[in-house]
């Protein structure tokens, strides 16, 4: 079997920077265990498997170490994939039915529109054991039942955070998103991602956790458009807007590598 792959840097248009996401483009499903093992040797924090199915692809995403429910850039890069490759049309909508339900991709010039759920955060108690594994005292702490939101003082605290992994790791979270107000105009806000348990220490730049992003700052900027700048050493810019109980996350993309799996 012959599976064409793709490593695309998604929520950038420059190579090298953004989020590097791997797209195994299958003609069929196929098994679990080689697709954690394709993961696995790719070593990407997300490699995205995607195949057609009934009027659209079926689309799932794992890192190095497990399968996951949500992934934005890999969604993202797998959109790309489809429509650089000519699978699919530039103006045909995509749709992905995925572990979190049915998820779209729209082409608007050189941006791609992921359309996904809302998921706001509720606050939750401080943790002393967090503040130790963040090494930073927090504003605020929420969860939106997979991750925590964490807000900070400032975009310098965000920048500086040099988080205890190991201890991280002992939280039952899929990950932690560090967030603050961007300290420049250019921006709205910033964040960073740590998600250790699920061999990622630093994710570079994670659609999904605008999800939880989004609700947050709409709460407290009274708006519901923004941009927001992930904060790491590649760093990625996303656009967000959200629509009642869904977001849209725009970002952009660039192939830097093709191959095939034999």
């Amino acid at each position: 079997m012959i599976v064409p792959i793709l490593q695309i840097d998604a929520f950038t248009n420059q190579p090298f920077r953004g989020n590097p996401a791997a797209v195994c483009l299958l003609d069929s499903p196929a098994e679990e265990q080689w697709m954690q093992q394709v993961a696995a040797e790719m070593n990407l924090s997300e490699t995205a498997f995607v195949h057609p199915e009934g009027d659209g692809f079926r689309l799932r995403w794992f890192t190095p170490a497990v399968e996951v429910d949500l992934c934005g850039h890999a969604t993202l890069a797998s959109a790309h994939a489809l429509w650089e490759t000519g699978r699919v049309s530039p103006d045909e909508t995509l749709q992905f039915a995925t572990r979190s339900g049915i998820l779209t991709a729209t082409k608007n010039e050189e941006w791609i529109v992921l359309n996904f759920p809302v998921k706001p955060p509720k606050e939750t108690l401080v943790l002393e054991e967090l503040d130790r594994a963040l090494g930073v005292m927090p504003k605020y702490i929420g969860t939106d039942g997979s991750d925590y939101l964490i807000e900070v003082d400032s975009e310098e605290t965000v920048r500086h955070l040099k988080p205890d992994f190991d201890r991280l790791a002992t939280f039952r979270a899929r990950g932690f998103i560090v967030t603050s107000l961007s300290a420049s105009s250019e921006y709205d806000f910033v964040s960073r991602f740590f998600a250790p348990a699920v061999g990622i220490n630093e994710d570079p730049v994670t659609g999904s956790a605008h999800c939880c992003l989004a609700p947050f700052w709409q709460q407290r900027l009274h708006r519901t458009e923004f941009l927001a700048y992930q904060a790491s050493a590649r760093g990625g810019v996303i656009r967000v807007k959200i629509q009642g109980d869904r977001v849209d996350l725009g970002g952009q993309a660039i192939t830097v590598l093709r191959g095939e799996f034999i």
